[in-house]
């Protein structure tokens, strides 16, 4: 029993240090950046003023991962962010909804989305928009949105046929509260496990399609992009392919430890429980004033 509390709390300490150092480089590389930067040296040198060497055109190391944590995790967390502002809604509406049509067409539109791969949206983007990371943004979160509005309606469909919603349609509460008082509340556990593997997934086909010279310009500033021009020198200059990738496995480790925590957090109470004891409240106050 020790040392299981022991692993737990050293993963509880570890989520917020593993996703702190990333998050920090991302926000606040470029700044430093500015008066770290060391000159242009040989290709793939080590030392001589670069603390983690130089990438294949001579360019420093730890320069190009200050400067480029924000197009590599800005992207994939602009992604979700934008899937969860466009498929919630419609998850949420489609689960409360009692007409089977009005379902159908709020879901079917998003669903023809969700069989074509990720990379293939993103290579079609990539015609038009080429080294924007908002067009990668857009197209990751437009191949999220079916799977994340499947997944809020799924989460949603038992709070939604509680007797607790039916107590407060009975009282006269608005769609509006009932949906994002109750039902939505509900569905928070769901989707902060789910943030987590989603972003996770986001960066890596963030991630993939930089490496794949389907996102950023060869010579952008990114992790992802200073792999994939590093790595047929892993074994003379490590550090230009092993730097950035530990940043990326830092946050997507880092994230869902974190998520996993508020989960646990999220379930102590459940929104039911709250909810019916409102609903009771204002019962016994509205009775309490007819007498």
């Amino acid at each position: 029993m020790r040392r299981t509390a022991v692993v737990r709390r050293a993963a509880r300490a570890c989520g917020p240090l593993l996703l702190a150092l990333p998050l920090a480089v991302a926000m606040f590389g470029p700044y430093a950046a500015s008066w770290a930067a060391s000159p242009d040296g040989a290709p793939y040198a080590t030392g001589a003023g670069h603390p983690l060497g130089t990438d294949g055109m001579g360019r420093d190391v730890l320069t190009l991962l200050l400067r480029g944590g924000r197009s590599a995790l800005g992207a994939a967390l602009g992604a979700v962010a934008l899937a969860y502002l466009a498929g919630a809604p419609l998850g949420l509406a489609a689960a409360v909804t009692r007409h089977r049509w009005l379902e159908e067409l709020l879901l079917r539109p998003v669903e023809v989305v969700q069989p074509v791969p990720s990379l293939l949206v993103i290579s079609v983007t990539a015609v038009w928009w080429r080294g924007q990371p908002l067009a990668i943004a857009l197209a990751v979160a437009l191949v999220n949105v079916p799977a994340v509005a499947r997944l809020v309606r799924a989460a949603a469909l038992d709070a939604a046929s509680s007797p607790v919603v039916e107590a407060m349609r009975q009282q006269g509460e608005s769609r509006l509260r009932i949906l994002a008082g109750y039902v939505g509340r509900s569905v928070v556990p769901v989707v902060t496990a789910d943030a987590g593997t989603r972003v996770a997934g986001a960066v890596f086909t963030v991630a993939a399609a930089n490496f794949l010279g389907l996102g950023l310009e060869p010579t952008a500033p990114d992790w992802a992009v200073t792999i994939a021009a590093s790595r047929e020198a892993l074994l003379v200059q490590p550090l230009a392919v092993c730097a950035p990738a530990a940043l990326l496995v830092m946050f997507t480790v880092g994230l869902n430890l974190v998520a996993d925590r508020l989960v646990r957090r999220t379930r102590q109470r459940p929104p039911a429980a709250r909810e019916s004891h409102r609903i009771r409240t204002d019962a016994a106050r509205s009775g309490g004033g007819a007498r």
